[in-house]
């Protein structure tokens, strides 16, 4: 067994932080898939003084090399206690072909500040108190009076004028609400265009990739994708069966741990990457929509729409 070709690495998404601040501990191995790997315990504090608050499940992608897959663990941790502490190396028990072997991480340092105090200057004076101008704070609330008793003065009038007329006191159109995926592909379109992983904005293209995908799932499925994350979104669609074919659910699951890599992981996808994830967002929306019953007018001007729409990614 070669353990040249398996790497394990540590980091952090921030080396420096204030105290009680929390930050994320990722552990990565990189290893051919028939390799079993068994990923090390961290315990609930690390260097004395560091305190695990959370472990995330173990999350397996497919390795830029063929036949190889990465998994990845993360904590988040927290100290409230100054200093630079030192995050050794973990072990990854690996197992292939009958033969057990390990493979460390490499260690990290975290630094731990708090807000610096001056000092050097000694106690001062107490000031006197002294005749201060008048203040916005002031003459707020005779301001705000004056603008409550014009709008009373012109809701009565405004009232008169509609009862003269026959007309409700209110009356306000309702706008009908546009259907989640007609939001979801202009959303879409928009991103597209502005093509800003181009522009070296990686992070910002899935952040806001996926969020387009979490609030079409809102208001299709009706699941609260804003406030969960994406094993949770992926369990949801698992227990209401039914609402995803395997291939949708496949497509979803890709773009939303991918997009956890760049966010989290500072993952450097591929170009090839970020235009497959585009895609398979169009294909996901336009593969779930519901569609809404058309006239039998509208059906002839409107048949290219029930088609898939092709998309063209430069």
């Amino acid at each position: 067994m070669s353990a040249q070709r398996i790497k394990a690495t540590a980091s952090l998404d921030s080396t420096n932080i204030l105290l009680g601040d929390q930050v994320k501990l990722f552990l990565q191995i990189d290893h051919p898939k028939d390799v079993d790997v068994q990923f090390p315990q961290v315990p609930d504090t690390i260097a004395g003084l560091i305190e695990v608050l959370d472990r995330s499940a173990i999350d397996t992608f497919e390795a830029d090399k063929e036949d190889y897959i990465k998994q990845i663990q993360a904590y988040t941790i927290t100290c409230f206690d100054s200093g630079s502490y030192r995050i050794p190396p973990y072990w990854f028990k690996i197992a292939t072909e009958g033969l057990n072997d390990s493979v460390p991480s490499n260690g990290v340092t975290l630094n731990v500040f708090t807000m610096e105090i001056d000092t050097t200057k000694g106690p001062t004076d107490i000031k006197m108190p002294y005749d201060a101008p008048l203040t916005l704070k002031e003459v707020t609330p005779y301001i705000l009076g004056v603008i409550l008793i014009g709008a009373i003065i012109f809701f009565l009038l405004y009232s008169i004028k509609r009862k003269k007329k026959n007309q409700p006191i209110f009356a306000r159109p309702q706008k009908p609400k546009e259907p989640p995926h007609v939001v979801a592909l202009r959303e879409l379109d928009r991103i597209k265009s502005e093509k800003v992983w181009q522009q070296g904005k990686t992070k910002q293209y899935y952040s806001e990739l996926t969020d387009a995908l979490r609030m079409y799932i809102e208001d299709r499925f009706e699941i609260r994708a804003m406030e969960q994350v994406t094993d949770e979104i992926l369990e949801s669609f698992r227990l209401q069966k039914g609402l995803l074919n395997d291939k949708s659910l496949g497509n979803l699951g890709q773009i939303l741990q991918l997009a956890d890599l760049v966010k989290f992981a500072k993952y450097k996808p591929l170009p090839d990457d970020d235009n497959m994830a585009l895609v398979n967002a169009y294909f996901f929306v336009n593969d779930t929509k519901k569609e809404v019953a058309k006239k039998p007018e509208e059906k002839a001007k409107g048949e290219k729409d029930d088609n898939v729409e092709e998309v063209e990614i430069k």
